[in-house]
C-alpha cells in the first residue's frame, strides 16, 4: 500500500512540474508578445501569399491566400510522406529478409547497403539524388522502354504519371535512408522467430520467399511493428528537409510565409501542430495494426 502511495505522489509530481513548466513557456510567450507589440493573430491567413508553388495537387494561383497556400504544402507532404512510407516499408523488408537469406551474396549485398546508408546524413543523400542523380540526366529520354518510363532532367513519367525532380529527389532519399533502418528492424523481428520454425518449413520443401511469407514473418509481425512504427515517424519529421531541393512541402511553404509575414509564432504554432495531427494519425493506424496482429496470433 506504501508503494502505491508513492508512485502515485511520484506521478502527481511529475504532472505538476509539467504544468509548472508549461504555465511558464505560456507566459513568457504572452510576455514577449506584449512587448513587441504584435499580440497573436491569424487574420493574416487570408491575404493574398503573393509567391508561386511549382507543385501543387489543388489549383492555386499566387493571388490564393496564405491558408491556401499551407494546405497545398501540407498535402504536397503529406503525397511524399505516404509514397515514402510504402516505397521504404517494400525496400527495407526486402533488404532485411536478404539479411537472413541462406545466399551469401544476398546477405552481403544487403549488409552493404545497410552499412552504407545508414553512415550518410540524409541531407547529403538528398542533394545526391537531386543534383547527380536526377539533374545529371539528359533532356532527351534515353529510356528503352519509351511512353512506359520517361528519365530526364525536367522529371520522370512512369505510365502516364509525371514526378517532378524535386518529388523523386525527396522519395528517393527518405525511401533509401529509411528503408536501411527499417531493415535492421526486420532482420531483428525475423531473429526473434525460433529457429525450429525455419528448419520446419524448409524440411516441408517451401521455398525461401514462401517459408518467410506464410511462415516466419507474421510470427516476427509483433516484434518488428514497434520499431516499424519509429521508422514511420521518423520519415515523417525527416520529411521538412525536402526544403533542401526546393520542395514545396508543408515546411518550405511555412518558411516562405513567416519570412513575408514576420508572423513567426503563429507560422510555427501552425506548423507544430500540422506535424503532430500527421504524426498522431501513423502512430493511431500502426497501433491498430499491432492490435489487430496481436489479437489474431492469440486467437489461431
Amino acid at each position: 500500500m506504501l508503494k502505491r502511495s508513492h508512485r502515485w505522489l511520484l506521478q502527481l509530481g511529475i504532472v505538476v512540474v509539467l504544468l509548472t513548466l508549461t504555465g511558464v513557456l505560456i507566459n513568457n510567450l504572452a510576455v514577449n508578445l506584449i512587448r513587441t507589440g504584435l499580440g497573436l493573430s491569424f487574420e493574416w491567413l487570408s491575404r493574398p501569399a503573393g509567391f508561386a508553388l511549382a507543385e501543387h495537387p489543388l489549383p492555386y494561383r499566387s493571388s490564393d491566400p496564405y491558408a491556401w497556400a499551407l494546405l497545398v504544402g501540407w498535402l504536397n507532404s503529406l503525397k511524399v510522406i505516404l509514397a515514402g512510407l510504402v516505397t521504404a516499408t517494400v525496400l527495407g523488408v526486402l533488404a532485411g529478409a536478404a539479411r537472413r537469406s541462406i545466399n551469401p551474396l544476398l546477405r552481403q549485398l544487403a549488409a552493404l547497403y545497410v552499412g552504407l546508408i545508414r553512415q550518410v546524413p540524409l541531407l547529403l543523400q538528398l542533394l545526391f539524388w537531386y543534383f547527380v542523380a536526377l539533374l545529371g540526366l539528359p533532356r532527351t529520354n534515353p529510356s528503352p522502354l519509351g511512353s512506359l518510363l520517361t528519365l530526364t532532367n525536367q522529371g520522370i513519367s512512369v505510365l502516364g504519371v509525371h514526378l517532378s525532380v524535386e518529388f523523386t529527389a525527396v522519395l528517393l532519399g527518405l525511401s533509401v535512408f529509411t528503408g536501411a533502418s527499417i531493415a535492421e528492424v526486420v532482420r531483428g523481428g525475423l531473429d526473434s522467430v525460433p529457429r525450429g520454425q525455419w528448419e520446419a518449413f524448409r524440411s516441408l520443401g517451401l521455398s525461401e520467399a514462401m517459408g518467410l511469407r506464410r511462415v516466419v514473418l507474421p510470427q516476427a509481425l509483433p516484434a518488428i511493428l514497434p520499431g516499424l512504427t519509429s521508422q514511420y515517424l521518423n520519415l515523417a519529421k525527416n520529411s521538412t528537409l525536402a526544403i533542401a531541393v526546393g520542395y514545396a512541402d508543408l515546411y518550405a511553404v511555412s518558411d516562405t510565409t513567416i519570412t513575408q509575414t514576420g508572423r513567426a509564432i503563429e507560422g510555427f504554432l501552425l506548423l507544430l501542430f500540422s506535424f503532430l495531427l500527421l504524426n498522431l494519425i501513423i502512430n493511431a493506424a500502426m497501433q491498430l495494426l499491432n492490435r489487430a496482429v496481436i489479437s489474431r496470433r492469440q486467437h489461431s
